[in-house]
């Protein structure tokens, strides 16, 4: 069937080109048309009580985005005249101001204390700003742009929605950036490891297709996150060139003994079984995540094992096709390479395998410990650009009127005045709040004849539920806010069991929980489901344990070297890099182990085996492996945002670890456990030491 198959694809390379070209077009249309996702926080699980709270904050009082604009130095006339203009923006549901509910003629010192502590703070007023979409649908996106072009250099929007127009921003025009940086170093590698100058330029030609299917397929997923965006070109070069380098290899290979069209179509059948095999190891990796409550999970998943198998087939399908078409120029132009197989290292290797051993418990004791401490931060403003104008507006909201964080408290409308008063006196009482609006702040005595109460009441009554507006001076992801989130939910269900809390800070408390379960169940999944397919591949018990343990060795070094540099992660590091680091490199070590298994079979004993699968595995190994390093740390020295930041570091260092705990941890267990290999392996050649 295979060879059928691979007889066809060269038969009809040039037809099957013309069609993956053909193909692009949708392919591009595709890219345009997919949204993005620039909140984090909306990929929270829908049952979750922040997000029961975004619901009806959105429905029912158009409060589904808000953000704060502070302008400075403007009188009351000024501030009125921006408002109306922010008015006028299309996607904007409301500006409020205190003229909403009371005339600019009346002194300010007319108002009650707790409303103008609100929205005065010296020379500085505060507007709130509703849109008619949530936080980063485009129209949303384009609102604030809009408002950031109108507001001249003492306004200042911040809030989760401006932050993340910011960050739309910056995404657009570093996301080019970060896959040209990709390819160049991806091909600087490649130079290095292959001989033919032009072999790089053709697989670079060939990554264009399965990247733009990719992409363009994502359409049917209707947005993708903007860390998907940001790292899938990253990434799917990164864990799918190897499959292009195979094949260049076993059809320079077999074109010594046949003519180009037999040599390529006995390349792709030879080939077809590694890659199909050692993909599928990676697309288990990125399925893993899918399982995450946090759908961000599901999001960085399908879209990555999709890129994957486009990349399987466009290297099985598209490649020979490249090849042979360049095949003149491939062979022509040709330099020393500077990779070059391993020689003395796999005799080293060998020679001290207990000793490696030996290392390799005592480094992996203390770097577990690391990986289990290693400190998480969820606040996601703590990562961003100091100079995002939505950062800057979130910091002059703190300095100027002490909002740091802003919760959106629903309760039952059927609560009389008298005991939302109460209830309101006990949250003002806690710890870290310092304002408190709610509609019966504002109907209380001292308010003159002028004040338009049904303004007021349209505004914090809605859909059965009243709302507060709670500020408080703690920041979001710290053990402050978290208390304070405790005893406010204490204190409202004490009046309304079904009160709910909404804002930034109960979604970062429920996206805390979330997490937490969510990166136990990832990594046993992904370590399951790669056990499984290891298990199959060789029918075997022991070698799963073996090759895993190697990677899973490699990957608390990667994430325990954060603990004893005092480096703190994004939330999403140790979910996302265990899981790919596991699938993307456990490749490496099925190339080696297939590799020693025929050594066996052709007759060597068990060092040799192991020293000559160490030595010839090595040079793909290693250009696998650097190109992933290259692609990912070159991103690296550019991304402003930490998480992308972050997670680039994070997988570059992780491919590099996994090359050196492959090249000398593996060999050393596979000859340590050979006969543990052989009893619990079917078919496994018996071997001698």
């Amino acid at each position: 069937m295979i060879e059928k198959l691979a007889k066809w694809i060269v038969k009809f390379r040039n037809v099957i080109l013309c069609v993956a070209v053909l193909l692009l077009i949708p392919g591009i249309y595709g890219y345009f048309r997919t949204d993005i996702n620039y909140d984090l926080l909306s990929y929270l699980p829908s049952d979750s009580e922040s997000m029961q709270a975004q619901r009806i904050l959105g429905d029912d009082f158009n409060l589904s985005s808000v953000d704060f604009l502070v302008l400075n130095n403007k009188t009351d006339h000024e501030a009125a005249v921006i408002k109306e203009q922010i008015n006028q923006i299309d996607g904007v549901e409301k500006c409020i101001w205190r003229d909403d509910v009371l005339d600019i003629s009346i002194p300010k010192t007319a108002i009650p204390d707790d409303i103008e502590e609100m929205l005065y703070s010296g020379d500085s007023t505060m507007m709130i700003v509703t849109f008619e979409e949530p936080t980063s649908s485009p129209k949303t996106m384009q609102a604030i742009a809009e408002i950031k072009e109108l507001s001249d250099e003492d306004c200042y929007l911040g809030g989760i929605s401006s932050i993340s127009e910011d960050t739309k921003e910056q995404t657009e025009h570093d996301t080019p950036i970060y896959a040209g940086i990709a390819v160049v170093l991806c091909m600087v590698v490649l130079y290095l490891g292959l001989e033919s100058t032009v072999a790089p330029i053709v697989f670079m030609l060939g990554m264009i297709f399965p990247i733009i299917y990719n992409f363009g397929t994502n359409i049917f997923l209707g947005q993708i996150s903007y860390i998907t965006k940001a790292l899938a070109v990253v990434l799917q070069l990164a864990v799918t060139l190897d499959y292009s380098i195979f094949l260049l290899h076993r059809y320079v290979e077999e074109k010594k003994h046949a003519d180009n069209e037999t040599a390529m179509a006995k390349a792709i059948q030879a080939t077809f079984t590694s890659i199909t095999s050692s993909s599928t190891t990676t697309i288990a990796g990125f399925v893993a995540l899918c399982v995450m409550q946090l759908t961000l999970g599901r999001d960085i998943g399908i879209v990555m094992a999709k890129g994957v198998v486009f990349g399987v087939l466009s290297t099985i399908f598209i490649l020979p096709s490249l090849l042979m078409f360049f095949d003149k120029p491939i062979e022509k132009y040709k330099h020393k390479t500077i990779i070059h197989e391993l020689r003395k290292q796999p005799q080293f290797v060998i020679k001290h395998y207990k000793k490696i051993l030996v290392a390799f418990i005592l480094i992996f004791i203390p770097f577990m410990y690391g990986q289990a401490h290693t400190k998480t931060y969820y606040d996601l403003i703590s990562g961003m650009p100091s100079d995002f104008p939505g950062i800057i507006g979130t910091n002059e909201l703190k300095d100027a009127f002490d909002m740091t964080t802003t919760h959106f408290v629903l309760v039952d409308d059927a609560l009389s005045t008298a005991e939302i008063q109460q209830m309101s006196d006990e949250i003002k009482d806690l710890d870290g709040v310092n304002t408190i609006i709610s509609y019966e702040a504002f109907v209380g005595p001292g308010f003159p004849d002028s004040f338009k109460p049904q303004v007021v009441k349209d505004i914090f009554e809605n859909g059965g539920h009243k709302l507060l507006i709670v500020n408080s001076d703690y920041k979001s992801a710290t053990t402050e806010i978290d208390n304070q989130l405790d005893q406010l939910d204490a204190i409202i269900h004490a009046y309304d069991p079904d009160g709910l809390i909404g804002g930034e800070g109960s979604m970062t408390r429920d996206l805390i929980n979330t997490t937490n379960t969510d990166f136990a169940m990832v990594n046993i999944l992904s370590v399951a489901l790669i056990f499984v397919i290891v298990a199959i591949t060789f029918k075997s018990f022991a070698l799963p344990i073996i090759l895993v343990g190697s990677i899973e060795f490699a990957i608390s070094i990667n994430m325990g070297i954060p603990y004893f540099t005092g480096t703190t992660l994004p939330f999403i590091a140790g979910m996302v890099i265990g899981t790919i680091q596991l699938g993307a490199t456990v490749d490496y070590a099925i190339l080696l182990t297939t590799r020693f298994k025929e050594e066996l079979e052709n007759g060597k004993r068990i060092r040799e085996a192991a020293r000559i699968a160490t030595k010839r595995s090595s040079i793909s190994i290693m250009t696998s492996g650097f190109s992933f390093f290259a692609a990912c740390i070159g991103v690296s020295f550019f991304a402003k945002m930490d998480l992308i930041k972050s997670l680039v570091v994070l997988l570059a260092r992780g491919a590099l670890i996994s090359v050196v705990s492959i090249l000398f941890v593996l060999p050393s267990l596979l000859v340590f456990f050979h006969t543990f290999i052989e009893k619990t392996t079917k078919g496994w050649p018996k071997g001698r030491m």
